[in-house]
């Protein structure tokens, strides 16, 4: 883990498989990643440990300030006074095209209560992280993500699943489209069985997997196969392609039981906590010959991460209720990553700065 890193690519990018005709539209998109809102907001007050970890309304509108006034901002020249390296150094960022989500909107199954109804803290998520004008709001598109937060609670019997359902209800409402309905965020390619989606910035191919793509936890259906035919459909040409979800490589997400200290860790060599060495592989697999230029995961809290895994790489902000984000900005010849917190006012600072060069093969 390089929590203060400064990058030129640590993966070799993986060749695009032989399909159609390689032409795709040209690529210049710039977009925002954060996870980890966990919106903590009950009917009255918050749930228990959210004032004192900081998961307070507060801290989500100061994150809010920094992500809505990035448009201002240049791209870095230096970093912790290091050379960033960025294809895009000095340039004005301009519009985000739009915000994604790498899970864990909410803290606790988007705010259970004894009798199902609106979930205080998914009201809270939506009145904060769903486009609209004003300083209290994203005033971008924002793509969402689930995680464990949000789907691992169950709800008192009978309505065990309900909590989950109305979680994926919400990211149905706003990407999947139908005859008779056009959601706010329309995706290009949505799964109703793992409400996993997919869509396009110009050339590039963007997919949100939630906690990961070959989920099956708590009733969860994987994705793993729709992946597979969804890279095939739409990125078979060898286009770029970004994927989104919670849980990433890093110690934390792969952390297993370790039953001398009778507690998950990195040591550990019994039952995984998160996802397994299975899951991944499964996971590397489904998009093996497809040109993945990178996975945006949350779930770790503390450290900003830029590293590489098998063949990846992987980019964590801090978690958002403690100001992180990441500014990212793709065209058909590089990759520039910046990983930046919120300050006290919603000023900005850059903490880690990534860039490579992409092979237009068209």
């Amino acid at each position: 883990m390089l929590a203060q890193s400064l990058g030129l690519g640590f993966a070799s990018l993986i060749g695009a498989r032989p399909g159609r005709a390689a032409v795709w539209p040209k690529v210049d998109a710039t977009f925002l990643f954060a996870a980890d809102i966990h919106a903590c907001r009950m009917a009255s007050g918050l749930s228990p440990d959210c004032q004192q970890e900081g998961k307070t309304d507060e801290n989500l509108r100061r994150h809010i300030t920094a992500i809505n006034g990035i448009a201002a901002h240049d791209w870095p020249r230096e970093v912790g006074s290091a050379t960033t390296g960025l294809a895009s150094a000095g340039q004005r960022i301009g519009r985000p095209l739009g915000l994604v989500i790498g899970g864990d909107m909410t803290d606790d199954g988007g705010g259970q209560v004894t009798q199902p109804h609106e979930g205080t803290q998914l009201l809270q998520f939506s009145q904060r992280y769903q486009e609209g004008i004003g300083p209290d709001r994203v005033n971008v598109p924002v793509y969402v993500g689930l995680g464990n937060h949000d789907l691992d609670q169950d709800g008192l019997p009978p309505n065990v699943d309900w909590y989950r359902r109305e979680m994926r209800d919400y990211v149905e409402l706003n990407h999947r489209p139908s005859v008779f309905f056009k959601p706010p965020v329309p995706a290009t390619n949505y799964d109703a069985l793992s409400d996993c989606y997919s869509w396009d910035w110009g050339g590039l191919h963007l997919v949100q997997l939630h906690r990961f793509a070959g989920d099956v936890t708590k009733g969860a259906v994987s994705a793993l196969a729709w992946l597979g035919d969804d890279l095939k459909t739409y990125a078979g040409d060898g286009r770029p392609v970004v994927l989104f979800q919670h849980y990433g490589w890093d110690s934390f997400s792969t952390e297993r039981w370790d039953p001398s200290s009778k507690t998950f860790d990195d040591t550990g060599a019994g039952k995984p906590h998160w996802w397994s060495d299975e899951d991944r592989r499964a996971m590397r697999a489904a998009v093996e010959g497809y040109n993945v230029i990178g996975v945006f995961h949350g779930h770790q809290h503390e450290t900003p991460m830029i590293y590489a895994r098998d063949g990846l790489d992987l980019f964590k902000p801090k978690a958002a209720y403690m100001g992180g984000f990441a500014l990212v900005h793709v065209t058909d010849g590089f990759m520039d990553v910046v990983l930046a917190e919120a300050g006290p006012h919603g000023d900005v600072t850059f903490t880690n700065a990534f860039t490579k060069r992409l092979n237009d093969t068209r």
